[in-house]
């Protein structure tokens, strides 16, 4: 790959201040030639309208998108694939028309908002728990004092959507440690090999999930989509694997992002939070806009020009490689004092969670799991208070994700 001008270098500063390089960028060229943390060269879109316009742009393809990073890694002369896990390289997330349309067609009915409804008591009681445990704990290590510092994410914000998408996919919740091990190196900026070595187990590990499902059915959604495929569907096994990396990983990573960020923002507005408080009605808003101001996912999955592409002023070179910042494009101007929290601001526009034919599929479910992370979060401890200065708190190392290492909190005042 050819570059028409050098790369502008993106160092630790576009994880861990990424708004402040974010605004910086999208100020001066909307679309522009960058190398990510880790070396990739990219045109990273930030600007809003841009980034609907790349995501809608047939000649910004995502088919094969794995082997041709890996020839761009090792060289074009290299005869070599991709060292991602085969059975994992061809999912949702890299696929165009008509495969994607096929694939996509089977999951959307499943996560539409009346679908995922009816998981409302059951992620009310999984929260409850985990809210009860948080409780007991606290009570235990301070006996009638405000207790000790507790990370909200390890208590709550993680295991709360691994639950959930471990009990509607039929996923043993005892492998969850091995699950998020491996999804959390494949989105992270790790080396090539340490990616590939994560997802060749993971594919594994799915690939015997898989089969057990086809020798002993279940309740769930995996079951399901096994047997729609051998009922004449054309889902193969390789499909099923990267399918349900799609829905396990995007059905966790994601919503524990919303969680921590979400609660994170709140906690340092407190007219907002009180507001809330006051107005519990507009929680569904409140997440909206907790999905716009930390937005959860970074970064898209890359796409390639097939051709050379006008874009923000600016053309994209055949070959090269697109990426959309969706945290960027949702601190644009677009938006009415962007960098302001707002729980009444409307909903619309945001792009949280893409646009185009790859918009999440399982954004409802995360919308409802939002919703009721927070409500019953903020009505157990009306005394929630961060335990840290904001300035001291890490963002994950990753580029993809946008979401707190830890968030130390403590469940009630001190005395």
């Amino acid at each position: 790959m050819t570059a028409p001008t050098p790369p502008l270098p993106l160092g630790e500063e576009f994880i861990q201040d990424a708004h402040t390089v974010a605004a910086r960028l999208r100020s001066t060229a909307p679309v522009r030639f960058v190398e990510l943390p880790g070396g990739f060269p990219v045109w990273l879109v930030t600007g809003h309208a841009e980034a609907r316009a790349a995501v809608t742009d047939p000649r910004l393809s995502s088919h094969g998108v794995y082997d041709r990073l890996e020839r761009m890694r090792l060289g074009d002369g290299a005869d070599t694939e991709s060292r991602f896990a085969p059975e994992l390289a061809r999912n949702l997330l890299n696929l165009d028309p008509p495969d994607h349309t096929r694939l996509r067609s089977l999951l959307t009915k499943v996560f539409t908002a009346r679908a995922v409804a009816p998981l409302r008591p059951r992620i009310e009681a999984i929260a409850d728990e985990l809210l009860d445990a948080m409780e007991a704990d606290d009570a235990a290590e301070t006996p009638g004092g405000a207790g000790e510092h507790r990370d909200l994410l390890a208590d709550y914000a993680l295991p709360l959507p691994i639950r959930v998408i471990c009990e509607l996919l039929g996923v043993p919740f005892a492998d969850r440690d091995r699950f998020t091990a491996w999804s959390r190196t494949m989105v992270a900026a790790g080396t090539p090999d340490e990616i590939g070595a994560a997802s060749l187990r993971m594919a594994g590990y799915l690939g015997d999930l898989v089969e057990r499902k086809r020798a002993h059915p279940g309740e769930d959604l995996l079951t399901r989509l096994v047997h729609v495929s051998e009922d004449g569907d054309r889902l193969s096994r390789n499909e099923l694997i990267s399918t349900a990396l799609v829905l396990l990983t995007g059905g966790f990573e994601t919503t524990v992002n919303l969680i921590g960020s979400g609660t994170l923002a709140l906690l340092r507005h407190p007219d907002q939070l009180a507001l809330l408080r006051e107005r519990p009605e507009l929680l569904p808003g409140a997440v909206e806009e907790f999905l716009r101001y930390e937005t959860p996912n970074n970064l898209s999955s890359p796409r390639y020009a097939t051709e050379p592409v006008e874009l923000g002023g600016v053309t994209v070179p055949e070959g090269h490689f697109v990426m959309v910042s969706w945290l960027a494009a949702n601190r644009d101007v677009r938006f009415a004092a962007p960098d302001r929290l707002d729980i009444t601001r409307p909903a619309a526009g945001h792009l949280a969670f893409g646009h185009g034919i790859h918009h999440c599929v399982g954004a409802p479910l995360a919308r409802l799991e939002g919703e009721i992370a927070f409500g019953r979060l903020l009505a157990r401890f009306p005394g929630l208070a961060l335990a840290a200065a904001p300035e001291n708190l890490r963002w994950r190392h990753s580029t993809a994700m946008h979401g707190l290492e830890e968030l130390p909190v403590r469940l009630h005042p001190a005395p």
